[in-house]
């Protein structure tokens, strides 16, 4: 099991005895949360209220951790306990001439504003690019999600544009703005960001 760690936090795959945890946190954040999410599909289980649900998912990240197609980040604050706030994931890695990924990442409603997201993003950066190898991240967030822009202009990634309906979120075909980092700007970066949120 891959563990990252920062300053302030754990980064881990989810197994199914946090299932208390991530719970508490997608029950209790719901309504702030799935504004940002594709919908399940209908009678789909709902792996926030059934534990058996959330096995399966952890199954699946864990699946795509060993085929080299993902990887999922449960974010843990270590103090005063280690307590789970949100996740960063790395998923639809390509190879080949691609070598690269796509970002997303969510966190607790009590514990927004915090800069764990931007602290967590970075140790998942240096991941990416220093143990996948990989030479390309891209993050793309919805133009009015305000609070999750705010992570990646704190760190200074680059914009590259706006893709028209990108992707079909809570119901509706929504654009996203694409942020970038590529290894060379890693290199020439991480000590800096890495300060940012040290």
């Amino acid at each position: 099991m891959t563990e990252l760690e920062t300053p302030r936090l754990t980064l881990r795959p989810l197994t199914p005895s946090d299932f208390p945890q991530w719970s508490s946190v997608r029950v209790g954040s719901g309504e702030w949360l799935t504004r940002w999410e594709p919908r399940r599909p209908p009678g789909a289980p709902d792996p926030g209220r059934d534990p058996r649900a959330f096995a399966a998912r952890c199954a699946a990240r864990e699946r795509e951790a060993r085929m080299g197609t993902g990887h999922s980040f449960g974010l843990f604050v270590k103090k005063p306990r280690s307590l789970f706030v949100g996740m960063i994931n790395i998923s639809s890695i390509q190879r080949g001439p691609f070598q690269s990924g796509t970002v997303g990442y969510w966190i607790d409603e009590r514990w927004a504003g915090r800069g764990l997201v931007p602290e967590g993003l970075v140790a998942v950066l240096g991941f990416a690019f220093e143990d996948l190898e990989l030479h390309r991240i891209e993050i793309g967030i919805i133009p009015i999600n305000r609070s999750s822009r705010r992570v990646v202009e704190k760190l200074g990634i680059r914009e590259e544009g706006t893709a028209l309906r990108m992707l079909k979120i809570d119901g509706r075909w929504e654009d996203h703005v694409r942020y970038a980092m590529t290894a060379e700007e890693w290199e020439l970066r991480k000590s800096e960001l890495w300060g940012l949120v040290s």
